[in-house]
């Protein structure tokens, strides 16, 4: 894959959909001059995951390595009681493209994930679970299709999940679609990439994660959608069940549709000259 810097790499290929606004925290790390602002920011949210960080940022950086491309990898510690807080920061010490943020207790996967967007400073910006059934390895994957888009959804392949959560999960996606008319097919999957544009001014709210993209397309971004691996959890145990995911997720639906309904929709003109 090309670097990232070339005209021709894949984070040229296509326009941005603005230039005017920016997240939040495009700046947080103020100590950092501009020039090493990273292109790729991963950020990952962490919920008691200490047998998996490890590998986890081993693949990453191999995979990260392989776009050649600057990036940093923000680590979100969700009030973990196992040690992976300690760990993030260690490693933060060690590698400063290693960036912990620390919760002070446990508020959600879509409040990690959101304040790990916040602080990420990168013009592509990419989410995947710490629980390693999401492979680093189909990074490359991801970015070449945002060649071509402004969000890339990853679509779960041959899924190494239990019953329960394979049930839940189709009925969820079925129900989404129908009730929002949304084109993603696997809302559960977290590995997902953005333009940086395509988030900005987006509302944060408990559930949002589940609906990034299908927000961002309401909005008019482009959409592809790419078949990941999915391989089975090695440590720890799912953090989501029927209470925190399928009911959870089918409440989320009314207000995401009303939110649907008020979103602001505009095109700029180029002024006369």
């Amino acid at each position: 894959m090309a670097d990232a810097d070339d005209t021709g790499g894949w984070l040229a290929r296509t326009p941005r959909l603005c230039h005017s606004a920016r997240l939040p925290a495009r700046g947080v790390h103020a100590t950092r001059s501009l020039h090493t602002m990273p292109r790729i920011s991963i950020v990952v949210p962490v919920y008691n995951e200490r047998a998996n960080l490890d590998p986890l940022l081993e693949e990453l950086r191999a995979a990260l390595a392989a776009t050649g491309a600057s990036y940093e990898i923000v680590l979100v510690d969700d009030g973990s009681a196992d040690g992976s807080a300690e760990w993030i920061v260690d490693e933060g010490r060690r590698d400063e493209r290693v960036v912990p943020v620390l919760l002070k207790r446990n508020r959600g996967q879509s409040t990690a994930l959101a304040v790990g967007l916040m602080r990420a400073r990168g013009e592509i910006l990419v989410t995947l679970d710490a629980d390693l059934q999401n492979d680093p390895a189909d990074l490359p994957r991801v970015l070449e299709a945002l060649g071509e888009a402004d969000v890339v959804s990853g679509v779960r392949a041959d899924r190494q999940d239990g019953w329960l959560r394979l049930v839940s999960s189709r009925v969820a996606n079925v129900t989404r679609r129908a009730w929002l008319g949304d084109p993603i097919t696997d809302i559960g999957c977290s590995f997902k990439a953005y333009r940086r544009e395509a988030l900005e001014g987006l509302p944060w709210f408990a559930g949002c994660h589940r609906f990034l993209p299908a927000l961002c397309v309401f909005r008019g971004a482009r959409l592809r959608e790419v078949t990941l691996r999915h391989r089975p959890r090695r440590h720890g145990q799912s953090k989501y069940g029927i209470s925190n995911r399928l009911w959870r997720g089918l409440y989320d639906l009314v207000g995401v549709r009303w939110l649907k309904s008020r979103l602001l929709r505009y095109d700029i003109r180029e002024v006369p000259r």
